[in-house]
This record gives structure tokens, sequence and C-alpha cells, in this order.
């Protein structure tokens, strides 16, 4: 975790309230959200998701919603980063879409499943 001082300890209370705040979900299914790193200078967060997430079709939408609101929500947060810890790395590759998500640079017409949250 990264070390600075009081800058640091508030970017990672504000995610906390965020991951409580936005995702009650998570906890409601079983599931866990853990911060795992704070790079402040770099603007990342990395993030372990667990529990009933391990192995969950939808962890990979929890995940993408999880970095586009993040990021919009906290302006210190540019990029995060999440796992489930099932293997594969980071995300899964997959991109669905979310309502009242612009989609950005991305054209995809995904109508997709929708996160449960």
């Amino acid at each position: 975790m990264s070390t600075e001082s009081q800058g640091g300890d508030d970017l990672e209370e504000r995610v906390n309230n965020f991951l409580r705040r936005n995702f009650p979900q998570i906890q409601m299914h079983g599931g866990t959200a853990a911060i795992q790193n704070i790079d402040r200078e770099e603007g990342v967060v990395d993030l372990q998701l667990g529990g009933a997430c391990s192995g969950c079709g939808i962890s990979p939408m929890t995940i993408q919603a999880i970095k586009s609101r993040m990021t919009k929500e906290i302006p210190e947060v540019d990029a995060v980063n999440a796992d489930t810890g099932m293997g594969g790395g980071q995300d899964s590759g997959m991109s669905p879409s979310f309502p009242g998500e612009d989609g950005g640079d991305e054209p995809e017409d995904d109508e997709g499943p929708q996160a449960p949250f």
C-alpha cells in the first residue's frame, strides 16, 4: 500500500466509502472487495474481489462498473485494476455495457445482461 501519509489515507477512505456506498450487493451476495494497493502518484487503485465473486458469472460486469464509476466519482483515481483471483490475470477481457454509460470511444452496441445494481 502506498504510504503517503494524510493524503494517501484520505484517498483510501474515499475508495472504501465508494465501495460501501455503490456496491452493497457485493456483500449481500457473499462477495468481498478489498483494496490491495493505491498508487497516489499514478492514480491507480488495485482491488481484489473475493468470496462469491470468485467464479461468479457477473463479476466481469461488477469489475467494469467499479472501474467506470470510481474514475468518474474520485478525481484522483485515473485507473482501477481489479482481479477475482480466478487466474487469467487482471479482468476477464469482457466489456459489457451499463445503463447510462456513454461508452466513450468504444462503438459497441452491446445490449447484453445488465449488472444487478
